[in-house]
């Protein structure tokens, strides 16, 4: 028997007890994590300096504050969201109670990646956990300190027969993925994503899949033009651009073009320095597979700032390339990196069909001083979120639900979302004993004509 089948066995042992369903239970697993991540803060962020040369500053903000604010906020609400809800009773079910119950799944198998290693692997925790769910971890192995890190911690506060964290490289994850899981929740690539509900389809389990794609943003001509250039610097170089919904590439009204650009490479030296290689705390490339695959973009176009790169440390510069047309290889998948093609247009028409001849992107931005302009573009693209005047914000807030739409994913997580997530509603409905109405039953006389009356 497999290492994955034993977990799985000792968990549906434990879960077919009912404690994790227990309220009380619940809310002090999720003190209990919170209390761990506080008492493992700095062997956290060393190893997240160790995986990926992340500085303290921008791990805690990244990786581990986002999961205090979501762990209080669930804390406070659970007790509301674990009772029953009654809904309205239709015409034909008079005497009748309707309810819906938040029924957990079971067991859930969260897979993370490399680039948020931590906050990845236990924000869809916290929710499996809220739901009343027993869960098993398997962290990616391209982050090792990370991973050994979550390991070490989950180990501590919980026996594996409630969480269990999993660690090995593709083999793990596909012996994994043979197991009858009751929910799977998985971030990552596209391709790997199909093979994951590929995989999932074989049990009928149902997904969450937090995938990505090539996140447009477009600057149009009366933006505050500092201001959308320091967001779309920090959303596209934070993490060197490993992030999901940092901005791919960017249209920019050619009205504004030159004063952007010139803009931009100011805040992008701002923030990084003049030789951002020997800045200590900018992040590194996760392997030289993805690294090799980022320096052979640096040909497309024309390179307008950085570009330099450093193979040894798996360091990119943060590189603005302008030149760029939908031809380049560059714009073919998402870039995952710090490269930012820049495309200029006039129309906003233009802009909207090129964006909706590719897939539906994980996120989009807009910066404009105009409201009904955004509107309007909200309702043209269809995007997982977005932001308004700014990038990546909208994820870091628990009551907005977060995930894609086509290939950029499927469901939502965080804050409520992510207790919906892995809850089943279960509706329930109690029928009066009082009285009967007997239309329903074939032998009531003109019961026909009497239900079409009701029902038309």
């Amino acid at each position: 028997m497999s290492n994955a089948r034993t977990i799985l066995n000792e968990q549906r042992s434990f879960f077919e007890t009912n404690q994790t369903k227990e309220l009380f239970f619940r809310l002090q697993a999720l003190k209990k994590l919170k209390a761990g991540i506080q008492q493992y803060e700095d062997s956290i962020l060393d190893a997240l300096k160790k995986d990926l040369n992340k500085s303290r500053s921008e791990a805690f903000l990244t990786e581990i504050g986002f999961l205090y604010s979501e762990i209080d906020h669930i804390i406070s609400e659970l007790p509301k969201w674990v009772k029953r809800q009654k809904v309205k009773t239709a015409m034909t079910h008079t005497g009748a109670k309707g309810y819906v119950y938040q029924q957990p799944y079971g067991i859930a198998l969260i897979i993370a990646p490399w680039n948020y290693p931590f906050q990845l692997a236990l924000a869809p925790l916290i929710g499996a956990i809220a739901a009343g769910n027993c869960a098993v971890i398997k962290p990616s192995e391209y982050t090792p300190e990370t991973s050994a890190i979550i390991k070490e911690l989950i180990n501590e506060i919980y026996p594996s027969s409630f969480v269990a964290v999993v660690e090995g490289a593709v083999e793990t994850s596909q012996q994994l993925l043979d197991e009858n899981f009751d929910y799977i929740f998985f971030t990552g690539s596209v391709p790997v994503g199909r093979k994951v509900m590929e995989q999932a389809s074989k049990h009928l389990t149902p997904v969450t899949l937090e995938l990505g794609g090539k996140s447009p943003a477009i600057i149009h001509h009366d933006a505050n033009l500092e201001i959308a250039a320091k967001r779309i610097a920090w959303g596209k170089f934070t993490n060197a651009g490993q992030t999901c919904v940092a901005p791919d590439y960017l249209y920019v009204h050619e009205d504004i073009r030159q004063s952007f650009l010139s803009e931009l490479k100011h805040q992008i030296q701002l923030m990084y320095g003049e030789h951002p290689l020997d800045n200590d705390d900018f992040v590194r490339i996760v392997h030289e597979k993805h690294f090799d695959r980022l320096a052979s973009f640096l040909s497309n176009g024309t390179t307008i700032l950085g570009g330099k790169t450093d193979r040894d440390r798996l360091k990119i510069e943060p590189t603005v390339l302008t030149g760029i047309s939908w031809d380049d290889e560059i714009m073919q998948d998402e870039i995952f990196g710090p490269i930012l093609p820049i495309l200029s247009y006039q129309q906003l028409d233009e802009v909207v069909t090129g964006i909706q001849q590719h897939p539906n992107p994980l996120a989009f931005y807009f910066f404009s001083d105009n409201d009904a302009l955004a509107e309007a573009i909200i309702d043209k693209v269809s995007f997982g979120g977005g932001c308004i005047n700014d990038t990546m914000y909208h994820l870091a807030t628990p009551y907005l639900p977060f995930g894609g739409i086509g290939t950029s994913g499927t469901g939502a997580y965080h804050g409520k979302d992510s207790f919906l997530t892995f809850s089943h509603q279960k509706s329930v409905l109690k029928q009066t004993t009082a009285f009967d109405v007997p239309l329903r039953y074939p032998h009531m006389k003109n019961g026909f004509k009497w239900i079409k009356r009701i029902m038309k």
